[in-house]
């Protein structure tokens, strides 16, 4: 006999319905209203207790993104992030270049500043780019969105998610761990991406040169901070990965890493509290609804439920891919990976299996909007700043295909 599942799945399912919809009658909706509306019904409906929500939100995760986005809308801010793309993108005289230069050099920052940080400072770059030289917004929107989320595959901090399987201990060694496994076959994927756009988007790739202008620094005093917060972040890393690979028992809470980073910028800036009101807070509502929604789907025992009745080798690369690409699409990346950990606490693993969680749970950023928050920050950005977006299916039509690909070449790398 067919059963309902529980409210709060059900809630969750509509959740992720109204987020490739985004309309109710003449409103249209921003997709952390629609996961806030989600969080709140599920605590209306007593699916969770108040007290059992607060203790779902990861507080690590948030205080990590605050931190790191401080850093972010300074160098916005400042225009030395601008600055610096304008010395690298110079070079780029043709649109494959261009798209190369934003996949390796957007993916690559993404391994050390937080893929959602790289999708606030690289949104107005590369819509700036669209404009000036009259290039399809869409395909500078999907080159970005690819970029960020290929190459924060294969570092520790490079995105939540990441974060979240780095201090769970599933994985020695994180920072040295991601990048042995996960570098030859991430630079093969931004390969992959490059020839998909190419493919979709061939009238955009027809030899034109490029022409671009010079894009300075606007605030030199905030500018010579973020090159102390940016320093200050390289040497918590080093740090990290020093202490880890020398064996000792030290591990310093990412978090404090961003809170470090930014202390330059609170300190001594003079824009200190404009930078703190201008970060993306809407994302950080974003990440404390689809904690709480989440917790409460956990907390009903359905997916333990059909984890166990249907017999899921939980420790299987493929099983492990595939769960991961597929949940996220529902309850994105974050939220798929919290569960996952949970289902494997009580279970020893190897290594492998934490980098295939990593894999799977960003490569699932490629295939529709809501698997990745940074997805939502680059289209809710160019919405809001350009009247730019992409829809759902202009997202997944290529994304499913980029994704699909990129599935492969982890499973070659992960499994065989």
């Amino acid at each position: 006999m067919f059963q309902l599942p529980p409210l709060s799945v059900l809630i969750l399912i509509g959740t992720f319905i109204l987020v490739a919809i985004r309309q109710i009658g003449r409103f249209r909706l921003q997709i952390w209203q629609i996961v806030l509306i989600g969080a709140v019904l599920v605590l209306l409906t007593g699916q969770i207790s108040i007290a059992a929500a607060v203790s779902y939100i990861d507080p690590t995760v948030i205080v990590f993104l605050i931190g790191i986005f401080i850093v972010g809308e300074a160098l916005t801010e400042s225009g030395y992030m601008r600055s610096l793309v304008y010395r690298l993108f110079r070079r780029a005289r043709s649109v494959d270049a261009l798209v190369l230069l934003i996949l390796f050099s957007m993916g690559f920052a993404s391994m050390f500043l937080l893929n959602d940080t790289v999708a606030v400072i690289g949104t107005p770059v590369v819509m700036l780019f669209a404009i000036r030289e009259h290039i399809n917004p869409k395909l500078m929107l999907l080159s970005l969105a690819f970029a960020v989320t290929i190459g924060s595959a294969m570092s520790p901090i490079g995105n939540p998610q990441n974060i979240l399987i780095a201090s769970s201990g599933i994985v020695g060694n994180p920072f040295a761990s991601f990048f042995s496994y996960l570098a030859l076959p991430t630079a093969i994927n931004f390969i992959i991406a490059y020839l998909v756009l190419r493919f979709f988007y061939k009238n955009e790739f027809n030899g034109r040169q490029l022409i671009h202008a010079h894009m300075g620094i606007r605030d030199r005093e905030l500018a010579r901070l973020c090159r102390m917060s940016l320093a200050l972040l390289a040497i918590a890393i080093v740090s990290d990965i020093i202490l880890i690979s020398s064996g000792s028992m030290l591990r310093p809470n990412l978090a404090y890493l961003a809170v470090a980073a930014a202390l330059p910028i609170l300190i001594f800036s003079k824009k200190r509290y404009q930078i703190v009101l201008d970060i993306d807070w809407s994302t950080i509502v974003f990440f404390i609804a689809l904690f709480v929604l989440v917790g409460s789907v956990w907390q009903s025992g359905f997916l333990q439920g059909f984890v166990s009745g249907h017999n899921i080798d939980l420790q299987s690369v493929p099983a492990i891919l595939m769960a991961n690409v597929i949940g996220s699409q529902f309850i994105s990346n974050v939220p798929m990976v919290m569960i996952y950990i949970k289902l494997l606490s009580s279970m020893h693993v190897p290594v492998s299996v934490g980098i295939a969680l990593a894999a799977g749970s960003t490569i699932a950023g490629n295939l529709f909007i809501l698997g990745a928050a940074s997805n939502v920050i680059i289209l809710q950005s160019a919405e809001k700043r350009y009247g730019q977006t992409l829809s759902f299916m202009d997202f997944a039509k290529i994304g499913s295909v980029v994704t699909a690909l990129n599935v492969i070449v982890y499973w070659l790398f992960l499994a065989l």
